[in-house]
């Protein structure tokens, strides 16, 4: 499943319970992150899959939107309820949302 950076943006301002990880390599985020988005590499996520709540959806970012997309596959896969962020942070920033 997809959610705009608009659509994520307008959950995290609800409120939502929504849980954010950003796939990304470490030398990648250090450039900022969505505020609240908690950093697990791709590489990393199957072994730490014990990390995530699987009542609350799961919305995996990475740069683009294509290493987002294959953690979304792997969570949904695992039994969570995935969304990718298709654009990934490029569309992100380019839409003017904040990253911390």
């Amino acid at each position: 499943m997809e959610m705009t950076p608009q659509q994520l943006a307008e959950q995290l301002k609800s409120g939502s319970e929504v849980q954010i990880f950003d796939v990304r390599e470490s030398a990648e985020v250090a450039g900022g992150m969505i505020p609240g988005a908690r950093h697990i590499a791709l590489g990393e996520l199957a072994g730490r899959l014990n990390d995530l709540d699987k009542s609350r959806p799961v919305i995996a970012v990475c740069r683009s939107g294509r290493r987002s997309a294959a953690a979304a596959d792997q969570l949904a896969a695992a039994g969570f309820t995935a969304y990718t962020v298709p654009g990934g942070m490029l569309d992100w920033s380019a839409a003017g949302l904040p990253t911390g």
